[in-house]
């Protein structure tokens, strides 16, 4: 073999070296990718329970449940939240919608657990035993 046809070939020292400065900045942009995507989802959620309550606000009728096509979020794709109304009762106005993370879903064990509107405008979250959220509904809920 002469000098001319190796040097168009890789060492294994140059392809290490390639594969552990990709390793270095995956393991950098992996977790922000991860954050992208659930911040995605809860703006989702929060754009279908507006669009829900626009849509409740609008009826003239009182409503029991959400119809096809607002009951989702996102509206196309696998679900990631489902939506539902809560009873109405003195404090909210006359109904609540919350969005639900799906159990099978990415969202499932989120930090903001499910979301929560009501008729007079309050916005709140509630974690998986119910209560309500108070100091994670400001990040959940922030720009939007």
């Amino acid at each position: 073999m002469t000098r001319s046809d190796r040097c168009g070939a890789f060492t294994l020292l140059e392809l290490v070296i390639a594969l552990a400065a990709a390793a270095i900045v995956a393991a950098f942009a992996l977790p922000g990718w991860r954050e992208q995507i659930a911040r995605g989802h809860r703006i989702d959620a929060v754009a279908a329970i507006y669009r829900a309550a626009q849509f409740i606000d609008m009826q003239a009728t009182s409503m029991t449940a959400l119809p096809a096509g607002f009951d989702r979020a996102p509206a196309t794709g696998p679900p990631a939240y489902r939506l539902h109304l809560l009873p109405a009762d003195e404090s909210n106005g006359g109904y609540a919608i919350a969005a639900d993370p799906v159990e099978s879903g990415p969202m499932r064990g989120d930090a903001c657990g499910a979301f929560v509107l009501d008729a007079t405008g309050a916005r709140s979250n509630q974690v998986a035993g119910g209560s309500v959220a108070a100091a994670t509904s400001q990040m959940c809920w922030r720009d939007r």
